[in-house]
């Protein structure tokens, strides 16, 4: 089975086919992050007038790479949640057009299961039941599965998600927007226990991130000897180097250690054989080289290939291709609405 998948919940176009839920026949993605990199974020109306100059051509492109056609295909697949409202209406518009006017089977999909199914790509098969952290710019979440299809979550943040952390602590630090790149370039040379950072208690698996921002905020004042009225746009220009270096690698530590042992916790409560990461903070390194010290012994690790750890056509295909093998059906390509936001099930 041949899938169109077709992403752009956020600020990448994307789109890809694939074969089986697994091979990988293209995979196209074009990225704004040079564009909104200019006003430190993603800026909703500019990005959503991006997917519209994009979409065709990275369509085109996909079909291209792919060797395939869209009569050759045997269904198209979309995200259509959550997402920036602009941004899903451009992807899902495309993809009911193209459904339409080939009369091919329709599955919108849900974006962060789809990032969980990037771990499916290349070949790799998780074994159920499985624990999944799903951490990114909007979302951190556990979720437990106990087969295809099945997702109950066990643990979410409170009030930021990691990756927006990620992107707030670069802000106080001078860094360039994304932030999660950058702090991990930086943490590079820095020293990750030169400064304590305080670890929220947060009750059950539950997450809470938006403390640490403000912990850097203030130790970034005391540091400079400046009063906490100080505002954080100013920080970056009392910074030295060193300093900057040493709270991205003090901040990195203790914002994965968060997450760690929360899914240590929740190893413990739930019988997993598999642990997977999800979501664009998967590409920390950092990240991923605790999950296999923590779990290597215990559980299989699977974190996707870098290049589908951030948003792509490929994993949309990949969920949509197994949650038909779980016995989805075809929704009306006229019928279907988005959702900002809604909760993966």
């Amino acid at each position: 089975m041949k899938i169109l998948g077709i992403e752009s919940s956020c600020d990448e176009t994307a789109a890809a086919i694939i074969e089986d839920g697994q091979k990988v026949l293209s995979n196209v993605v074009v990225s704004q992050i040079d564009i909104h990199a200019e006003y430190g974020g993603v800026i909703p109306e500019i990005a959503a007038r991006s997917h519209i100059e994009a979409i065709n051509p990275v369509i085109k492109k996909a079909f291209t790479d792919a060797n395939e056609t869209p009569e050759s295909i045997d269904a198209i697949a979309v995200t259509h949640t959550p997402g920036l409202v602009g941004s899903l209406l451009v992807g899902t518009l495309a993809a009911r057009t193209l459904a339409i006017l080939y009369n091919k089977p329709f599955y919108p999909t849900h974006h962060l299961k789809s990032h969980i199914y990037a771990n499916w790509l290349s070949g790799s098969n998780p074994e159920f039941p499985l624990l999944a952290a799903v951490v990114s710019g909007g979302h951190t979440q556990i979720i437990y599965m106990k087969h295809h299809n099945h997702f109950e979550i066990i643990g979410s943040t409170r009030d930021d998600a990691i990756g927006e952390c990620f992107d707030k602590v670069a802000k106080i630090l001078g860094l360039p927007y994304p932030g999660g790149p950058n702090i991990a370039k930086e943490a590079l040379t820095g020293n990750p226990d030169k400064y304590q950072l305080p670890i929220p208690k947060v009750d059950a698996l539950d997450f809470s991130f938006s403390g640490i921002k403000t912990a850097v905020l203030r130790a970034v004042q005391k540091d400079l000897n400046l009063p906490i009225t100080t505002p954080s746009h100013e920080l970056k220009n009392h910074l030295s180097k060193q300093q900057v270096s040493d709270f991205a690698a003090s901040f990195q530590q203790t914002a994965i250690k968060i997450l760690i042992k929360k899914l240590q916790k929740a190893a413990k409560e739930y019988p997993a054989k598999s642990i997977l990461l999800a979501g664009g903070v998967s590409a920390n390194s950092m990240l991923r080289d605790e999950l296999h010290k923590a779990f290597d012994k215990s559980h299989q690790v699977y974190v996707p290939d870098f290049k589908y750890s951030t948003d792509n056509g490929a994993m949309v295909a990949s969920a949509a291709y197994y949650s038909i093998q779980s016995g989805q059906k075809a929704t009306d390509p006229y019928s279907l609405d988005i959702s900002p936001r809604s909760i993966i099930s």
